[in-house]
């Protein structure tokens, strides 16, 4: 048997990491080009990129957990999670254009004091717009609503204008910082191996480097709770709790577990820094909450089992049943999670994950809140989920095809993306009944 010093066995892991990183790097480089060419970037190129990134991403994941020896490197890991996200720098948005939103949000804050209560349109003959925000204006979606983006979000907005006004740029850097403040958040929960399918994943990379989608915000500031609750430091961790739902009102749906043992001191402290985040624009006449009424009243996007319900019930009665259904897990669920130790984090896969299967609106960056505890707890399902919603950006609008609305997908789409993931939550069940049946086979047989 042939003798493999330590370090060999460590050399060769490095480059076992960075050639699935060169590899990677390769595909996302490639994506930056593109995104940097007249029009938006082929839809075929972009899938086939998502899925060959993912393929060499949980591919080393798993070529780490069968003949890696000793730990995983985090500082490799980490050089080329920044290496992929400077390609997102490089490239800029593509398939989305939220971040018109984001910029002009930015720019009311400054100049009016807050962000909220007058719609974009009610701009649009204002000649004391400058010519660079006119033409971001003239980018907004949904022009005749106010801002649905919470006051911890619009501070980031603020800070990006104040880097560079009206770059789309500064807005991706912010993010990015916040990003790997994340990963460093998971890498004091989980191993390194497992920290590595959020650092990787190719849809993280996308939506917050290349797109610059600010839900990284508010789950870098959950994640920094879940920490310092774990660590017993309950009063920092319910004032960045307070400021996760500041920055998103979906951080709600963790608080109460990640505060499960907390006293009234505790609670206090997460109303009063959110009434504090909310206070000021309140008392300028308004706040991202009608804005918010309204998506949950009216919008629908790549629903999933909501989806399955439309064809035999009102949009509303649906939209009852599957809150009801949401709330009934949750509550099973929060019951479960009293009886853990103490310091053990919350199942945010499973609470977000419910969630969006229930949900009338699941956008691919939606995942993000549910992908940063699958990195602590592996699972085929939530990994799975993260490569088939890609299939989401499959629209009209990207497939220039004028017999389809701008945001309806063909056919195939759904049952496609959906079946994936049903695939992968049943196969672990299935496996294990067979072996239960040869196992219960070969007995009877001897």
């Amino acid at each position: 048997m042939e003798f493999i010093a330590p370090d060999d066995t460590a050399r060769r892991g490095r480059r076992l990491v960075d050639a699935a990183g060169l590899g990677c790097a390769l595909g996302y480089g490639v994506l930056a080009w593109a995104a940097r060419q007249p029009g938006e970037p082929s839809l075929v190129l972009f899938l086939a990129i998502a899925g060959w990134t993912s393929l060499l991403t949980f591919g080393l994941y798993a070529a780490w957990g069968r003949w890696g020896d000793g730990p995983f490197p985090v500082g490799r890991l980490l050089v080329w999670a920044v290496v992929f996200r400077a390609c997102g720098l490089v490239g800029g948005p593509f398939f989305e254009d939220d971040f018109y939103r984001y910029l002009w949000d930015g720019y009311r804050f400054a100049q009016d004091g807050t962000p909220y209560g007058v719609a974009p349109e009610a701009f649009f003959t204002d000649p004391g717009v400058p010519a660079r925000f006119q033409a971001i204006l003239d980018q907004v979606n949904y022009p005749e609503l106010p801002t649905i983006y919470g006051p911890v979000s619009q501070l980031v907005f603020l800070l990006a204008y104040g880097l560079s006004p009206g770059s789309v740029a500064a807005l991706q850097v912010v993010l990015v910082v916040v990003d790997l403040l994340a990963i460093g958040l998971l890498l004091r929960m989980a191993p390194a191996r497992g920290v590595l399918l959020y650092a990787w994943c190719p849809l993280v990379v996308k939506e917050i480097a290349f797109t610059a989608h600010p839900d990284g915000v508010a789950v870098c500031l959950l994640l920094a709770g879940v920490v310092l609750a774990r660590d017993g430091r309950l009063r920092g961790a319910a004032a960045c709790l307070a400021l996760g739902a500041g920055a998103k009102v979906l951080a709600l749906l963790m608080v109460p577990l990640v505060l499960v043992r907390g006293r009234l001191v505790h609670w206090g402290i997460f109303a009063g820094v959110l009434a504090l985040l909310y206070l000021p624009f309140v008392w300028r006449g308004g706040t991202d909450l009608p804005t918010l009424a309204v998506f949950a009243r009216e919008w629908q996007f790549n629903a999933a089992l909501y989806g399955l319900l439309t064809p035999w019930m009102p949009g509303g009665a649906a939209r009852l049943a599957c809150g009801l259904a949401v709330a009934g897990g949750w509550i099973w669920y929060y019951l479960r999670h009293r009886r853990a130790a103490t310091g053990a984090v919350p199942r945010g896969d499973w609470v977000y994950g419910g969630f969006l299967a229930l949900s009338p609106v699941v956008n691919p960056w939606y995942l993000l809140w549910l992908l940063p505890f699958a990195a602590i707890r592996p699972s085929a399902w939530a990994w799975t989920a993260s490569v088939a919603v890609v299939l989401a950006y499959v629209t009209g609008l990207n497939l220039n095809d004028l017999t389809l609305h701008p945001f309806d997908h063909p056919v195939w789409v759904r049952p496609v993306e959906y079946g994936l993931i049903a695939a992968a939550i049943g196969y672990p069940w299935v496996a294990a009944r067979r072996v239960a049946t040869a196992t219960d086979g070969g007995g009877s047989g001897s």
